[in-house]
């Protein structure tokens, strides 16, 4: 089983499908994951199997180590097209999230002012208020929502938390009137690792259709469609086609809301 952990705080730059030229910051340790999810597609691995035994960085750590990344580039003449927290877990779940953010748009307006800052998130933390406030600042809040069947996601993203709801994430969503991109995982295959195998197909209309109605209650500013794109811990997962990808990323263009299929 192929991981990939990230170097913390800072990684890249990397090419993102989405995004464009990337520099990474990963707020969680850089020897392991620690995820309020799961997900059994997640190119991290499992919780379980690759526990973080090094502390998370420190605001401090973050900030110098940002600074120092921002002005070598600026000075060899590198220009990131983005500033992405992702990394080994979820980035909002930092103690002090909220003051990174500050710090980053800081440094961003000094070094890189084009660059747009960007988080990648699970949406799982967006009931905090502070968090909400922070996300308001930047310029691609990304949240993840890739379908809204409960029983679905107990199995695939796996939350951490037993106080999981869906409907409470929807309605937090819609507390960023527009300000914010979902990001949907759709794919195909069976999940290998459980004692009974289950189908991860996402992409009928069982799916599509009550997460698109999810979609156009949260008006986001633009949705992400994608698919694997690389090795997942769960080997039985396959991705979608070009053309399931299409046909949702037409239906949501069709509900007036911008969206992309990245393949």
């Amino acid at each position: 089983m192929s991981t990939i952990l990230y170097p913390s705080p800072i990684f890249g730059p990397v090419h993102s499908r989405r995004l464009g030229l990337s520099l990474g910051i990963n707020l969680q340790p850089n020897d392991g994951k620690l995820c309020t999810f799961d997900c059994i597609y997640c190119e991290c691995g499992f919780n379980s199997t690759h526990r973080a035994h090094n502390r998370r960085p420190t605001r401090e750590e973050v900030r110098d180590q940002l600074r120092e990344t921002l002005q070598r580039m600026h000075d060899n003449d590198e220009h990131p097209d983005v500033l992405t927290f992702a990394g080994n877990g979820e980035p909002t779940a930092h103690p002090d999230f909220v003051a990174i953010i500050d710090d980053t748009l800081a440094l961003r307006d000094t070094f890189a002012p084009r660059a747009r800052v960007s988080v990648l998130s699970n949406a799982t933390m967006v009931h905090r208020e502070e968090v909400r406030a922070a996300l308001m600042k930047i310029d691609n809040n990304i949240q993840k929502l890739d379908t809204v069947d409960i029983d679905y996601i107990r199995k695939v993203d796996r939350p951490v938390s037993s106080k999981y709801n869906v409907e409470d994430i929807i309605s937090n969503l819609r507390l960023f009137n527009g300000h914010v991109v979902i990001q949907t995982m759709f794919m195909k295959g069976v999940c290998t690792t459980e004692e009974t195998p289950f189908s991860v197909d996402n992409t009928s209309d069982e799916y599509v259709l009550p997460w698109l109605a999810a979609v156009k209650d949260i008006a986001p500013r633009e949705v992400m469609i994608y698919t694997i794109d690389r090795e997942t811990p769960d080997q039985g997962l396959a991705k979608a086609t070009h053309d399931e990808l299409n046909r949702i990323r037409d239906l949501v263009i069709a509900a007036g809301i911008p969206c992309t299929a990245s393949y």
